[in-house]
């Protein structure tokens, strides 16, 4: 059998993995084995904190909601209450957009709900 020679390769594979870890801090950028485990709990962060991240985004817009809402003496559950009875399909994410950045019609949309 002849012998494999893997320099190519491992250098390669190193090379790879230091190129990933680049912009870590202290020895999490250059040392091999501190960077192979830096490398692997960073993707299982970047994985669990894609999902978190719809969480965290909805949280905040019915947090921008209720904000709004209870300036015009209603409750953030009373107003999406009053929005399936009305049939009144606006997602949370349009609501506060228009929360935000558009009052008026926010304003006019909470006048309606109340009637």
């Amino acid at each position: 059998m002849p012998r494999v020679k893997r320099g190519t390769t491992h250098t390669k594979k190193r090379r790879k993995l230091l190129a990933k870890v680049k912009g870590y801090k202290w020895g999490r950028k250059k040392l091999i084995r501190a960077a192979k485990t830096a490398a692997v709990k960073a993707g299982a962060h970047a994985y669990a904190d894609r999902r978190k991240k719809k969480r965290t985004t909805r949280a905040l817009w019915q947090i921008k909601i209720n904000a709004f809402v209870r300036e015009r003496g209603l409750s953030y559950s009373k107003f999406i209450n009053l929005l399936k009875n009305k049939k009144v399909d606006i997602d949370r994410k349009i609501l506060a957009d228009l929360a935000v950045n558009n009052k008026k019609v926010l304003s006019k949309i909470v006048e309606e709900i109340k009637k």
